[in-house]
Protein backbone atom coordinates (compact mmCIF):
# COMPACT_ATOMS: atom_id res chain seq x y z
CA UNK A 1 0.00 0.00 0.00
CA UNK A 2 2.97 2.30 0.79
CA UNK A 3 4.27 2.34 -2.64
CA UNK A 4 0.89 3.11 -4.47
CA UNK A 5 1.34 6.84 -4.60
CA UNK A 6 4.20 6.15 -6.38
CA UNK A 7 2.88 3.93 -9.07
CA UNK A 8 0.12 6.04 -9.51
CA UNK A 9 2.52 8.93 -10.45
CA UNK A 10 4.42 6.54 -12.91
CA UNK A 11 1.34 5.80 -14.61
CA UNK A 12 0.61 9.79 -14.75
CA UNK A 13 4.20 10.75 -15.95
CA UNK A 14 3.90 7.57 -18.71
CA UNK A 15 0.43 9.02 -19.95
CA UNK A 16 2.80 12.07 -19.97
CA UNK A 17 5.12 10.70 -22.10
CA UNK A 18 2.74 8.38 -24.41
CA UNK A 19 0.73 11.35 -25.02
CA UNK A 20 3.11 13.87 -26.18
CA UNK A 21 4.95 11.67 -28.01
CA UNK A 22 1.88 10.90 -30.13
CA UNK A 23 0.94 14.55 -30.43
CA UNK A 24 4.16 15.55 -31.22
CA UNK A 25 4.16 13.12 -33.86
CA UNK A 26 1.38 13.59 -35.52
CA UNK A 27 2.05 17.45 -35.35
CA UNK A 28 4.85 16.46 -37.46
CA UNK A 29 3.64 14.45 -40.08
CA UNK A 30 1.01 16.67 -40.94
CA UNK A 31 3.10 19.49 -41.35
CA UNK A 32 5.36 17.41 -43.86
CA UNK A 33 2.66 16.29 -45.55
CA UNK A 34 1.43 19.74 -45.96
CA UNK A 35 4.39 21.33 -46.78
CA UNK A 36 5.40 18.55 -48.94
CA UNK A 37 1.87 18.99 -51.14
CA UNK A 38 1.86 22.60 -50.95
CA UNK A 39 5.00 23.51 -52.22
CA UNK A 40 7.50 22.77 -55.08
CA UNK A 41 11.38 21.75 -54.08
CA UNK A 42 13.06 24.66 -52.71
CA UNK A 43 9.99 27.01 -53.28
CA UNK A 44 10.46 29.94 -50.90
CA UNK A 45 6.72 31.68 -49.46
CA UNK A 46 6.43 35.00 -50.68
CA UNK A 47 6.00 36.54 -47.16
CA UNK A 48 8.00 36.19 -43.64
CA UNK A 49 5.86 35.34 -40.64
CA UNK A 50 8.05 36.82 -38.14
CA UNK A 51 11.19 35.23 -37.19
CA UNK A 52 10.77 32.17 -40.06
CA UNK A 53 9.93 31.95 -44.31
CA UNK A 54 8.42 28.69 -45.39
CA UNK A 55 11.19 27.04 -47.73
CA UNK A 56 10.48 22.85 -48.71
CA UNK A 57 14.37 21.00 -49.01
CA UNK A 58 14.49 17.54 -49.18
CA UNK A 59 17.50 16.70 -46.65
CA UNK A 60 19.62 13.40 -46.98
CA UNK A 61 21.95 14.67 -44.42
CA UNK A 62 22.15 15.80 -40.98
CA UNK A 63 22.31 19.95 -40.61
CA UNK A 64 24.61 22.25 -42.57
CA UNK A 65 25.16 19.69 -45.21
CA UNK A 66 27.26 17.29 -43.19
CA UNK A 67 27.08 13.78 -43.84
CA UNK A 68 25.19 14.37 -46.80
CA UNK A 69 23.20 11.04 -49.00
CA UNK A 70 23.56 9.30 -45.35
CA UNK A 71 20.28 8.77 -44.78
CA UNK A 72 19.76 5.08 -44.10
CA UNK A 73 22.88 5.50 -41.53
CA UNK A 74 21.03 8.52 -39.83
CA UNK A 75 17.86 6.35 -39.46
CA UNK A 76 19.43 4.13 -37.76
CA UNK A 77 21.34 5.92 -35.46
CA UNK A 78 18.00 7.80 -35.09
CA UNK A 79 16.66 4.66 -34.03
CA UNK A 80 19.14 3.96 -30.90
CA UNK A 81 18.86 7.10 -30.08
CA UNK A 82 15.11 6.57 -29.71
CA UNK A 83 15.82 3.50 -27.76
CA UNK A 84 18.21 5.15 -25.58
CA UNK A 85 15.72 7.67 -24.88
CA UNK A 86 13.18 4.98 -23.84
CA UNK A 87 15.49 3.30 -21.78
CA UNK A 88 16.65 6.01 -19.97
CA UNK A 89 13.33 7.17 -19.01
CA UNK A 90 12.29 3.25 -17.90
CA UNK A 91 15.49 3.21 -15.85
CA UNK A 92 15.78 6.82 -14.00
CA UNK A 93 14.80 5.79 -11.03
CA UNK A 94 17.45 3.20 -10.81
CA UNK A 95 20.02 5.50 -12.47
CA UNK A 96 19.29 9.07 -10.81
CA UNK A 97 18.13 7.73 -7.47
CA UNK A 98 14.62 9.53 -7.74
CA UNK A 99 11.76 9.10 -10.70
CA UNK A 100 12.15 11.56 -13.65
CA UNK A 101 10.02 14.73 -12.71
CA UNK A 102 7.40 15.88 -15.12
CA UNK A 103 9.10 18.18 -16.98
CA UNK A 104 12.17 15.57 -17.48
CA UNK A 105 9.22 13.28 -18.62
CA UNK A 106 8.42 15.75 -20.99
CA UNK A 107 11.66 16.95 -22.10
CA UNK A 108 12.46 12.21 -23.20
CA UNK A 109 9.45 12.37 -24.69
CA UNK A 110 9.63 15.56 -27.13
CA UNK A 111 13.57 14.65 -28.00
CA UNK A 112 11.98 10.30 -28.64
CA UNK A 113 9.03 12.08 -30.79
CA UNK A 114 11.41 14.34 -32.86
CA UNK A 115 14.23 11.42 -33.75
CA UNK A 116 11.38 9.38 -34.60
CA UNK A 117 9.55 11.56 -36.80
CA UNK A 118 12.84 12.30 -39.00
CA UNK A 119 13.64 8.57 -38.80
CA UNK A 120 10.20 7.94 -40.22
CA UNK A 121 11.15 10.55 -42.86
CA UNK A 122 14.71 9.06 -43.93
CA UNK A 123 13.37 5.15 -44.29
CA UNK A 124 10.35 5.51 -45.72
CA UNK A 125 11.24 8.85 -48.28
CA UNK A 126 14.83 8.54 -48.17
CA UNK A 127 15.34 11.78 -46.89
CA UNK A 128 13.78 14.33 -44.37
CA UNK A 129 11.34 17.02 -44.90
CA UNK A 130 12.56 20.49 -43.50
CA UNK A 131 10.41 23.64 -44.36
CA UNK A 132 11.02 26.37 -41.63
CA UNK A 133 14.25 28.68 -42.33
CA UNK A 134 14.86 31.41 -39.93
CA UNK A 135 14.88 34.62 -41.65
CA UNK A 136 17.37 36.60 -39.23
CA UNK A 137 20.22 34.62 -39.21
CA UNK A 138 21.90 31.74 -41.31
CA UNK A 139 21.02 28.82 -39.91
CA UNK A 140 19.74 24.99 -41.54
CA UNK A 141 16.43 24.60 -42.50
CA UNK A 142 14.56 22.55 -40.55
CA UNK A 143 11.06 21.19 -38.94
CA UNK A 144 8.85 20.57 -36.16
CA UNK A 145 10.64 17.25 -34.91
CA UNK A 146 13.46 18.92 -34.60
CA UNK A 147 12.44 21.66 -32.48
CA UNK A 148 11.13 18.57 -30.23
CA UNK A 149 14.61 17.17 -30.08
CA UNK A 150 16.63 20.59 -29.13
CA UNK A 151 13.56 22.10 -27.07
CA UNK A 152 13.46 18.56 -24.91
CA UNK A 153 17.82 18.77 -24.60
CA UNK A 154 16.84 22.52 -23.76
CA UNK A 155 14.56 21.31 -20.96
CA UNK A 156 16.68 18.24 -19.21
CA UNK A 157 19.63 20.94 -18.90
CA UNK A 158 17.51 23.69 -17.82
CA UNK A 159 15.50 20.88 -15.07
CA UNK A 160 18.94 19.42 -14.02
CA UNK A 161 19.99 22.88 -13.55
CA UNK A 162 17.20 23.98 -11.33
CA UNK A 163 17.27 20.96 -9.31
CA UNK A 164 20.90 20.59 -8.64
CA UNK A 165 20.43 24.38 -6.95
CA UNK A 166 17.43 23.53 -5.39
CA UNK A 167 19.27 20.30 -3.85
CA UNK A 168 22.72 22.57 -2.57
CA UNK A 169 19.83 25.14 -1.30
CA UNK A 170 18.11 22.14 0.57
CA UNK A 171 21.56 21.10 2.02
CA UNK A 172 23.31 24.45 2.67
CA UNK A 173 19.55 24.99 5.04
CA UNK A 174 20.00 21.61 6.43
CA UNK A 175 23.76 22.46 7.91
CA UNK A 176 22.09 25.98 8.91
CA UNK A 177 19.43 24.23 11.12
CA UNK A 178 22.40 21.37 12.92
CA UNK A 179 24.40 24.22 13.49
CA UNK A 180 21.42 26.45 15.65
CA UNK A 181 20.72 22.78 17.03
CA UNK A 182 24.20 22.45 18.33
CA UNK A 183 24.36 25.90 19.53
CA UNK A 184 20.91 25.39 21.45
CA UNK A 185 22.43 22.54 23.18
CA UNK A 186 25.63 24.03 24.06
CA UNK A 187 23.77 27.03 25.48
CA UNK A 188 21.29 24.30 27.95
CA UNK A 189 24.41 22.25 28.74
CA UNK A 190 25.36 24.97 31.29
CA UNK A 191 21.88 25.50 33.05
CA UNK A 192 21.72 21.98 33.27
CA UNK A 193 24.83 21.74 35.18
CA UNK A 194 23.73 24.56 37.49
CA UNK A 195 20.59 22.66 38.28
CA UNK A 196 22.41 19.40 38.83
CA UNK A 197 24.80 21.18 41.40
CA UNK A 198 21.87 23.24 43.26
CA UNK A 199 20.18 19.65 44.01
CA UNK A 200 23.48 18.50 45.07
CA UNK A 201 23.92 20.43 47.72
Amino acid sequence: MAQKPQHNGSLKHGGVFAGVAVLWLVLDRLTKIYFENAYELGQTSVHDYLVVRFRLIHNTGAAWGIFSDSTFALGCLSLVVCALVVAAWLMWDKAMGRPATLVETLALSLVFSGGLGNCIDRFMQGYVIDFLDFTFMDFPVFNVADIGVTCGFALLVIAYLVLERNSGAAEAESADGAEDADTVEVADAPETSDASEGDQA
